[in-house]
């Protein structure tokens, strides 16, 4: 998934090579950090532990993530962003580094369990205009060659992520890859292969359901449907079936009817917008994991569910782009500060445990003086949404409907929560007013930050900051540095 912009499609898809062998199928998260108020990683990992969490996808190689997960013996997959591609795809040298410094290291005794690294993120996204196509299978060489120096590449497998739009279909049996994109994904496929790896898949119903009004509501779920698809003998009563056929036309059209699939991504959100909220996606959610593990399949696989599935996502991302849409902020089954949304089994009965020691900011909140005159609000309050999250303001969120006074209330707060409850940060030129009455009313809910989380930028610290310039310059000047 891109961490900075969407496009609202059917599916999107990852193309993954991965350790096979016996391996027990699960139910993994998604662990995204584009967020406000972040848990610390120690806190996160016993979150994962606690409710027997057993695989876990980052977007990035986050340093703190990554020694909080050592020995913790779940499974991870990091990623490199797509701007690496280049200095990795044009230098062995910035490549081993870059195995050195994110593998290697955290891949000793009592280490993390790094199983996976995605080599980009949507490399193949229309809107990128083809402009990092032409390092991935270079980079994907670099890198292998890297793991085989480091004696690993017969434990970390590496991962394209493949765009949204990688394929095209009206019925599952027709799906096959851009015609543009053919010959790459076929080289792609035969890597995978070559390595007895699986394709991974996300697959949205969501995003099928929001971006077109057309769309059957209850198609999307897993309770049946009144509008099947009927394509040839087999017939499909949810989209996440449909999708997941439409994959395994693609591969067979190029050769690989039986390759195992693992989807990557899928989810639905709890706010932001209509047909987000608590309801629909506990029942999706709980529906999608009974249907996983009743190992039912799909109509093209009857009987093989896909190896794993990784939920999107863990905990709600307060920073992520609401470009696609202001539910992005919202697929958590978690809220930021790690308190279950609602009701989820993801095995044996076993209900969402909550995180442990959780250390919240003090019982106050930021709200709308009552005594002055807020005509001239606008611009604080645009500017406390500029910097904090007011999508729960939107309609079909679940703050929706607080009125005037309330909007501006719930962007002070958010914002002043922003700021660890700095006094200044709730002046807004005497509009603002500190309370000790929860300002919250009906679902919508008024935050408290949390003590116990690290700031976005903490991750990225003056070793992360020295390799990235290590790999750039490497890339610009090659000649003289390698």
């Amino acid at each position: 998934m891109a961490r900075t912009s969407r496009k609202i499609p059917v599916l999107i898809l990852f193309c993954v090579s991965v350790t096979m062998g016996v391996v027990e199928s699960g139910i993994g998260v998604n662990w995204g950090t584009l967020s406000n108020h972040r848990l610390s990683p120690e806190t996160v990992v016993d979150l994962l532990k606690d409710n027997r969490i057993s695989k876990v996808k980052l977007f990035d190689a986050d340093p703190a993530a990554l020694k909080a997960l050592m020995g913790s013996g779940i499974e991870v997959m990091i990623g490199i962003p797509n701007e690496m591609l280049a200095p990795i795809s044009s230098s062995s040298s910035s490549s081993d580094l870059w195995v050195s410094q994110n593998v290697s290291r955290y891949m000793v005794k009592g280490g993390a369990n790094i199983k996976y690294v995605a080599v980009g993120n949507e490399p193949f996204l229309t809107s990128y205009s083809g402009q990092f196509q032409s390092y991935v299978m270079p980079a994907l060489t670099n890198l292998q060659q890297s793991l085989t120096k480091a004696n690993l590449a017969g434990s970390v497998k590496l991962v394209v992520p493949c765009n949204a739009d990688a394929y095209e279909a009206s019925l599952p049996s027709q799906g096959t890859f851009r015609p543009e994109l053919t010959q790459i994904i076929t080289q792609l496929v035969s890597f995978l292969n070559s390595n007895a790896s699986p394709f991974v898949v996300n697959i949205y119903p969501f995003l099928s359901l929001y971006g077109n009004s057309d769309f059957p509501q209850d198609y999307a779920f897993f309770g049946g449907t009144a509008h099947p698809i009927t394509d040839g003998p087999n017939v499909y009563d949810n989209a996440f079936d449909g999708n997941f056929d439409t994959l395994v036309s693609a591969l067979t059209k190029l050769g690989y009817p039986q390759m195992p699939i693992v989807v990557g991504e899928v989810g639905w959100p709890t706010d932001g917008a209509v047909n987000a909220n608590l309801s629909a996606a506990r029942a999706f959610n709980q529906g999608l994991v009974y249907r996983v593990l009743s190992n039912k399949g799909s109509p093209l696989r009857p009987g093989v569910p896909p190896m794993d599935v990784y939920l999107f996502s863990l905990f709600d991302e307060s920073a992520k782009s609401v470009l696609p849409g202001n539910f992005e902020r919202h697929w958590g089954i978690f809220s930021f500060d790690g308190q279950a949304k609602y009701r989820l089994s993801l095995r044996n009965g076993l209900l969402l445990r909550n995180a442990r020691r959780v250390e919240y900011l003090p019982s106050r909140w930021c709200v709308a003086n009552p005594t002055r005159d807020l005509s001239l609000v606008a611009n604080h309050f645009k500017l406390a949404c500029s910097y904090a999250d007011c999508t729960t303001l939107s309609y079909g969120g679940s703050c929706n409907d607080i009125g005037e006074k309330g909007n501006v209330s719930y962007a002070f707060n958010s914002y002043y929560q922003m700021q660890k409850q700095n006094p200044k940060s709730c002046e807004f030129d005497g509009l603002g007013m500190i309370t000790f009455l929860d300002p919250s009313v009906g679902d919508c809910r008024f935050l408290v930050g949390v003590t116990n989380n690290e700031s976005i930028g903490s991750s990225l610290n003056c070793k992360g900051i020295m390799l990235l310039v290590i790999l750039f310059w490497g890339y610009f000047f090659q000649g003289y540095l390698f």
